[in-house]
């Protein structure tokens, strides 16, 4: 069943993290979140978010720190255009929900007017999905895919681990790239870019995250 495989899933990746000793090990939920739940029940026609659920998922993800109030800002103001309002009663759709994520990733980076910038060279009318170089869902999947490969990738000693870094994730990009077959060859350059861009914020939100955590770790062994 759906929930058991995620339980186990979950309960595994708990172990791993009390394991490493990391300072923030202690408050790392047994629990399966009420959110994945809520998935496993719906069917497939019924899958919208609201704000607080999109927060709730968002909050799964690594490195991602949602709230409800950055959330409505950005559908209002921020990047309005390039969600839309709400397509399914007053719930959005995983597209919709997926852009979010996406923009999200960015802000490690970027500011709002270079996401709306760079986003809008793949990403269209987001009430009509047709005219998309490539969808939001399919895009956030693909640079979640570039990171499975970095995951089984093999050092080499004779190549600085930034360099290493750096192919691992050019050659996932484009194996992603070429999986994309509605993707026009003249707009698969675009498409390369904008997935190198997303993949490499990911990267920074972790180099941010981890140097939050030492400082924070340093001030509380310090007692200040």
């Amino acid at each position: 069943m759906p929930k058991t495989i995620l339980q186990k899933a979950w309960a595994e990746t708990h172990n791993e993290n009390l394991k490493d000793g990391s300072f923030f090990s202690a408050f790392i939920e047994t629990e399966i979140p009420l959110i994945f739940i809520k998935l496993i029940k719906l069917e497939k026609h019924q899958i919208g978010f609201s704000i607080n659920e999109i927060v709730q998922l968002g909050n799964q993800i690594e490195f991602s720190n949602l709230s409800s109030t950055t959330v409505q800002n950005w559908v209002k103001r921020d990047v309005k255009e390039l969600i839309g309002p709400p397509q399914l009663g007053k719930k959005y759709t995983i597209d919709q929900v997926a852009t979010l994520f996406i923009v999200e990733d960015l802000k490690a980076c970027l500011d709002f007017d270079s996401i709306r910038k760079t986003l809008r060279l793949i990403f269209n009318n987001p009430t009509d999905r047709s005219d998309d170089v490539v969808g939001p869902l399919h895009f956030y999947r693909a640079y979640a895919a570039v990171f499975e490969k970095l995951h089984r990738c093999r050092p080499n000693v004779n190549m600085p681990l930034y360099a290493q870094i750096e192919q691992y994730v050019q050659e996932g990009a484009r194996e992603q790239v070429e999986l994309l077959k509605d993707v026009k060859d003249e707009q698969k350059d675009i498409v390369m870019n904008v997935l190198l861009t997303t993949t490499f914020t990911v990267f920074a939100a972790y180099y941010q995250t981890l140097t939050q955590k030492y400082v924070t770790a340093t001030i509380f062994l310090q007692g200040l």
